[in-house]
């Protein structure tokens, strides 16, 4: 069996984890690579630890989409480049968290019927 990820009303593919993470993160306030590192174990309750390499390979990439910007902060003393989600990357993340709502509803009633 084959698994296929049909894309999203966006046109896109559904979310990995991590960059869901991320735009989540980024949902809330502009953060640099760190604070998205520490954001995202909390968000996670300690079960995502995402290493700098996983981190800034998912920042590039949702950069060349258009989903984060970079975001001047007055604190530019240790050169951290803060990010901030653009409007697109507000619009995927929820149309990402309505999909994983409807696949939620649906398990969850399928799993009501199945007890039944």
């Amino acid at each position: 069996m084959r698994h296929v990820a049909k894309q999203t009303n966006t046109g896109h593919k559904p979310l990995t984890e991590p960059v869901l993470l991320i735009l989540t993160s980024l949902s809330g306030e502009p953060r640099h690579g760190y604070a998205l590192i520490k954001d995202i174990e909390k968000l996670s309750d300690g079960r995502v630890r995402l290493s700098t390499g996983t981190l800034y390979g998912a920042i590039r990439r949702l950069l060349e989409a258009g989903w984060i910007e970079p975001f001047d902060q007055e604190d530019t003393s240790r050169d951290k480049q803060a990010y901030g989600l653009t409007s697109a990357g507000r619009t995927e993340l929820e149309a990402e968290l309505k999909r994983m709502k409807e696949l939620m509803q649906k398990a969850t009633a399928r799993l009501k019927t199945q007890r039944a």
